[in-house]
């Protein structure tokens, strides 16, 4: 089984920055999707046609902004999309499947923003998330989604010039530290412990074409997965928003 994760940067954007030319390739079995930009009533009818899949949705109460969506191939047992927090819950930033066999989690994380402004938000949110997920512990779970931060220096191309910045402080990088704590494992750096790849770069100033980069978007997964997870990748080449789509394979 293909899982594959995917800031989208506008969903109706990235239809048309050939979005299906790439999903009919890659065909993956489940997509995450994450800052859809639209209510549910203005998706375009394409992503709730495609043959043999289901969409899901968590919208922003405010239009054009935030927002999740996962298309799968195997119909959940249960679906939130909710963490109980109204704060956060308006701002759609979060979707959870139950399967038979593993828990999937969805989730688009705050941006502290350039001045650090939503820094606070940002944390309050973490820590609900956290809290939230460390319910479930009968089955493997599988979280990902836009985390906003890069771990540690490998996983961003400047971080000297950084360690200020929205993305790299030293508050954000500790909530991961704490993740990992909570017996979490990412999974990319599980099976690639050295390597250097980014999944998002800025708009401005040629980022993408100099590899000027963050790994910001994750897989990871409770000990209990482990075994189920043969590997992770990024998918760098694939063009369309600045991000790129990070995955797994797992067996089931």
């Amino acid at each position: 089984m293909k899982i594959i994760s995917w800031n989208v940067n506008g969903i109706r954007a990235a239809q048309r920055n050939g979005f299906f030319d790439w999903f009919n390739k890659e065909k993956p079995d489940i997509l995450c999707i994450q800052e859809i930009k639209a209510k549910e009533d203005v998706i375009p009818d394409e992503y709730r046609n495609i043959k043999g899949y289901e969409l899901y949705v968590n919208s922003a109460e405010k239009p054009g902004y935030s927002g999740t969506a996962i298309l799968t191939k195997v119909k959940p047992k249960k679906v939130v999309n909710k963490i109980g927090v109204q704060a956060f819950d308006s701002e759609g930033r979060f979707l959870f499947l139950e399967f038979d066999k593993f828990y999937l989690f969805n989730t688009y994380f705050v941006n502290a923003q350039p001045t650090l402004a939503r820094l606070e938000f940002k944390q309050k949110f973490n820590e609900a998330y956290l809290k939230f997920v460390k319910k479930f512990k009968d089955k493997p779970i599988i979280m990902t989604g836009d985390y906003n931060v890069a771990h540690e220096e490998i996983d961003l191309a400047r971080p000297k010039a950084n360690k200020k910045s929205a993305g790299f402080t030293e508050e954000e990088r500790c909530f991961v530290d704490k993740y990992i704590k909570n017996g979490y494992i990412d999974t990319y750096r599980n099976f690639h412990p050295d390597r250097v790849q980014y999944s998002w770069w800025s708009y401005r100033f040629g980022a993408r074409k100099r590899n000027v980069g963050w790994r910001i978007d994750y897989f990871f997964i409770n000990k209990e997965a482990i075994d189920l997870v043969k590997d992770a990748f990024i998918l760098d080449d694939v063009m369309g928003s600045d991000h790129c789509p990070v995955g797994i394979k797992i067996k089931i």
